[in-house]
């Protein structure tokens, strides 16, 4: 009897410690330039990943953060596993959700991470509006057809021109990483507009012979969900617990911002390795009322609408909550 109780006593003392064991040993997650994605950012800081799992009764488990900028090549990490969670404005996690839905693995999104206008800035004076614009023009977004601002574009030119010119500026628009847009446009070669976002749209109106045109939020209404945290179902449920502890990360870093954005704007200098900012100025960047860090989703049902009326995609949603896991249902998003 007591040879019995040991070997129970070892056994339930095994599985305990089995229990406490981390589903993964690290976390592999993608942020792109810019001020949107300031989260990862601090998450990345902070070690908020190794904090929150550790705190879960994961153990040690590491965050691994990488800069990707490319929402194709994003979805291709996810899907083949090299990624764990990735970070893409609404339309392109839209695009991969329908492609996937039903698929076994579906890609959805985890949760919102700001909302934040986005400007079409221009350098050519004529340029009033998107009625200006001429073959001649080229205009710079991160990616064609996918990204933020090239539906936005289709949204504004379906209200222009009617439904059947929807894309009627798609051949305008090339893909280019933020950066090396604003590059180009301030120097003027080749690229005539840029559809951006913090801190690239600020600097460039501070640009002689610099202005803007159109809003993202003129088009859709109101505040709008720029960028996101997402990942597939084959991660959220084969590490439960790890899916929800990368959320209190998350979450613990949108407060971070939210309650200190002197050590936000510090933190945001430090890892994106901005040489020619200073923390006032990111600082100012981050307290404008026009930019608000959270993970409610917002207007996420009207890009999707869109893009299936158009034909972008071709599984209609009946709710916002179908495009992201259940963990942040409960959330007031639209």
């Amino acid at each position: 009897m007591k040879i019995g109780s040991l070997i129970a006593a070892l056994l339930a003392a095994a599985l305990a410690a089995a229990g406490a064991q981390a589903e993964v040993g690290e976390v592999r997650i993608t942020k792109q330039y810019g001020m949107g994605f300031l989260p990862l950012m601090v998450m990345e800081d902070q070690k908020l990943v190794e904090k929150q799992t550790k705190l879960a009764g994961l153990g040690e488990v590491k965050g691994v953060f990488m800069t990707l900028s490319n929402p194709a090549a994003m979805n291709d990490g996810l899907l083949s596993g090299q990624i764990d969670f990735g970070t893409n404005g609404p339309p392109a996690i839209i695009i991969i959700w329908a492609r996937t839905k039903g698929s076994g693995n579906e890609v959805k999104g985890a949760a919102g991470m700001v909302l934040t206008p986005m400007w079409l800035n221009v350098n050519r004076p004529e340029v009033k509006s998107i009625r200006d614009f001429t073959e001649n023009d080229k205009i710079a977004v991160t990616a064609v057809k996918v990204s933020i601002p090239a539906i936005i574009m289709q949204m504004a030119a379906l209200k222009e021109w009617g439904k059947e010119h929807y894309a009627r500026l798609d051949p305008l628009t090339v893909s280019m990483s933020h950066p090396d847009a604003m590059a180009a446009f301030l120097s003027k070669r080749d690229i005539t507009a840029h559809f951006t976002s913090p801190p690239f749209m600020y600097k460039e109106l501070e640009q002689s012979g610099i202005h803007r045109i159109m809003s993202s939020d003129d088009v859709m209404g109101g505040p709008t969900t720029f960028s996101n945290l997402y990942s597939t179902s084959k991660f959220h449920d084969a590490n439960p617990r790890t899916f929800k502890a990368v959320l209190a990360a998350f979450s613990e870093a949108i407060d971070l911002i939210n309650k200190d954005k002197k050590a936000a704007a510090e933190i945001y200098l430090k890892v994106s390795g901005d040489k020619k900012s200073t923390v006032a100025e990111i600082q100012k960047q981050i307290e404008d009322p026009n930019l608000l860090f959270t993970t409610i989703p917002r207007n996420i049902q009207k890009y999707a609408d869109f893009m299936y009326e158009v034909g972008s995609i071709k599984s209609k949603a009946a709710s916002w909550k179908d495009i992201y896991f259940p963990e942040i249902h409960q959330l007031p998003g639209s």
